[in-house]
């Protein structure tokens, strides 16, 4: 009878455990905020290349909507989620066959990337410029906040994450608002917010 019992719950912990792991690896997700870790570039965002000692070198250059951008002797090359430093080693080696020893600097002029769209039942709807840590309840005011009409309890967020499939997460809004949640929900630059 013990073994019976025991045999059950070994199988009840293992049928349970990739569910549990789905739970932690979408709080994982939830859980950071843009701008807690270092900025990547993205489309829009506007970038000052400049090569020490070489002033027909430096440009200020917008990241395309392709993620590329332009530069003299280089040609086109991606910048699209590398951040300042990478572009700025990247671009160091790619002259080195033009210019002997160059000293590159990168700094980001503009940051117009980070964007979320807000969809649904809201005053607004459209994609939106966001700062850092902004929260759901941050999107939604930039939409003009609900309609009447808008199911508060029936909120989703996708998000699309480079390393596998998207991610959705369905929300609360009062939860957010009445603190029922222990965290803000952050949203991330590509988020789509749905209000239904």
């Amino acid at each position: 009878m013990r073994f019976t019992i025991l045999f059950a719950l070994i199988v009840v912990l293992i049928g349970s455990a990739p569910a549990f792991a789905q739970q932690q690896t979408d709080t994982a997700v939830v859980s950071r905020a843009y701008g807690d870790s270092e900025f990547q570039l993205g489309p829009d965002d506007v970038i000052e290349v400049t090569v020490y000692q070489d002033k027909t070198l430096d440009r200020t250059v917008p990241v395309r909507p392709d993620g590329k951008i332009s530069l003299p002797l280089i040609g086109e090359m991606p910048a699209s989620g590398k951040t300042a430093t990478d572009l700025q080693k990247e671009i160091s080696l790619r002259l080195k066959q033009f210019v002997a020893d160059p000293t590159v600097t990168v700094v980001v002029k503009e940051v117009n990337s980070p964007k979320v769209s807000v969809l649904g039942e809201v005053k607004n709807p459209g994609m939106y410029k966001i700062k850092d840590r902004a929260t759901l309840l941050d999107a939604i005011a930039l939409a003009g906040g609900l309609t009447e009409y808008a199911k508060r309890n029936k909120i989703v967020v996708i998000r699309t994450d480079s390393n596998g499939p998207p991610h959705q997460f369905k929300l609360n809004i009062d939860d957010q608002i009445k603190g029922r949640r222990t965290e803000p929900f952050y949203v991330l630059p590509y988020d789509k917010i749905y209000i239904q």
